[in-house]
């Protein structure tokens, strides 16, 4: 049986469809439809192309609309910025109990030894000393027998009017000995390397019988810990504040620093030890042809002071005694981060083996800069045939650097980390030359397969060797005695807590 009340009702609703569709539209009608047509068209046009963007983000996206701009920004600052430094400042101010020395008819005479760097210290050291014996200071007379054969003076290398007037309240400092006292018996001492205050106060009976006290040697004559915090003190502000450099040293240095800014506006100082005195020190000979590593024994053998002849180069790479080599460094700072368009300034003397060598180097990181191309022949000729003069650039471009690597813990590494660590904890990596010894030969012997694992564990290594705040290491378990002392972490290396405090400390 058929539904008609069904059927009429369906057939109903097709008529007046028909008659609605085949009803003629009104041409403001027709010209809406286009209108929303198009409107709808520009809206999926759009839509589209915003995730075009997206996909494949052009240069001129903000970083704050763009997660993968910010995720490579993010890397950068990893790479570039200095670690925090939680409130720390630097702080040299004498406490109210310090006191000037007063002893302006007792004299200190001192020869500084050493390279720069280990001349500096020393001074600073002697200013302490001066101090603590109630002595007037005479300028150091600085060493011109060494390795390095610099006539410098001390007014060649430092500015003398400046390192007495800046300490002129805490000691009197003088640029001779009197003339009436040229020519009267002096005390001539070795003084005891680490020595407490105690030790010095004990030697003030010399000026019981002399008026003139020669030091023979200046470096490391003061103990690292346990010293009064006046007496630190003294010692940041002489380094850091009174040892300025000459003005020629400085104003070609911070030119250089100009130059290299405008080159890249970031670099890396490396401090790279891979000169030949060094290696023959040091007994290092991994990478060497047998003929250079038999010039380095005979070099280590004919020279007088240097103790240990006998040395086993391969203990001592394992060890992580050793200086990395040009090719070592590259591949750490490839697997830290660093891109091959970085910009390296590389503080050095000779490199040993030469153009040849620093390819090694060059191969990951092309941008390398050397102060010869930074600076004129001219400019450089002020200090041609002087070495520390030349370090001394080396130094201040190095203290400038965005980031400074050293390739060896020397002199001049420990310096400058310290004075950065004074500065504000300025970004320092200081590579884990031990650890990195045993990846360097595990991706050489195909045991890490993949760079990015060798990458990965190298960062981990010195995630915690950036310059970041900590106290001064003490000496090494299980040592005991005057030994404990050399294994201790140098006072200069790391001036905090003493030199360094935090913003609500006194």
């Amino acid at each position: 049986m058929v539904n008609h009340r069904g059927s009429s009702h369906n057939h109903m609703r097709i008529a007046s469809t028909t008659k609605f569709i085949s009803r003629k539209q009104s041409p403001r009608t027709i010209a809406l439809y286009i209108f929303l047509l198009f409107a709808f068209s520009i809206f999926i046009f759009v839509f589209n192309a915003g995730n075009i963007v997206e996909d494949h983000p052009a240069p001129v996206i903000s970083i704050q609309s763009h997660p993968q701009t910010k995720f490579l920004q993010t890397a950068d600052d990893e790479l570039w910025d200095a670690p925090s430094r939680h409130g720390l400042r630097p702080c040299v101010k004498p406490t109210s109990r310090y006191k000037a020395a007063q002893g302006s008819d007792r004299y200190l005479t001192v020869k500084s030894n050493g390279g720069l760097n280990q001349m500096r210290t020393g001074i600073s050291d002697m200013v302490a000393v001066a101090h603590i014996m109630n002595a007037t200071l005479v300028i150091p007379r600085l060493d011109r027998r060494s390795f390095w054969q610099d006539s410098s003076t001390f007014s060649d290398i430092f500015d003398e009017l400046h390192f007495i007037t800046t300490l002129q309240g805490d000691l009197r400092i003088v640029r001779e000995l009197p003339k009436e006292l040229e020519l009267v018996p002096r005390a001539r001492k070795h003084f005891t390397s680490w020595s407490s205050m105690g030790y010095y106060k004990e030697m003030m009976q010399l000026w019981n019988d002399h008026q003139v006290i020669h030091v023979a040697k200046s470096d490391s004559r003061l103990a690292n810990n346990d010293l009064p915090l006046d007496i630190q003190r003294l010692r940041c502000r002489a380094l850091y504040h009174a040892l300025r450099f000459s003005p020629p040293i400085e104003s070609l240095g911070k030119k250089l620093v100009d130059r290299l800014r405008m080159r890249s506006g970031k670099y890396i100082a490396l401090h790279l030890r891979y000169e030949k005195d060094m290696l023959a020190f040091t007994g290092c000979t991994s990478g060497l042809t047998d003929a250079e590593s038999e010039e380095l024994r005979i070099m280590r053998e004919n020279t007088k002071h240097w103790k240990v002849k006998d040395i086993n180069s391969t203990e001592q790479r394992i060890g992580g005694f050793c200086p990395l080599t040009p090719k070592e460094v590259g591949i750490f700072l490839q697997a830290i981060g660093y891109p091959p368009s970085t910009l390296i300034y590389v503080a050095s003397g000779e490199i040993y083996g030469g153009d040849a060598r620093l390819s090694e180097l060059m191969s990951f990181f092309p941008n390398l800069v050397f102060k010869e191309k930074l600076a004129t022949k001219e400019e450089l000729n002020e200090f041609a045939k002087h070495a520390s003069q030349s370090a001394a650039l080396d130094y201040i471009v190095s203290l400038e650097s965005d980031v400074f690597v050293p390739s060896y813990s020397g002199n001049m590494a420990r310096a400058v980390e310290g004075h950065r660590r004074f500065l504000g904890h300025r970004k320092t990596i200081t590579p884990d030359r031990k650890g990195l010894v045993r990846l360097f030969d595990e991706l050489e012997s195909g045991q890490l397969r993949e760079t990015s694992s060798f990458s990965h564990l190298v960062q981990q290594m010195h995630k915690n060797r950036q310059g970041a705040p900590r106290k001064r290491k003490g000496p090494s378990p299980g040592i005991k005695g005057k030994a404990r002392f050399r294994t201790e972490e140098s006072f200069y290396e790391n001036p905090y807590p003493e030199c360094i405090c935090s913003s609500k400390a006194v």
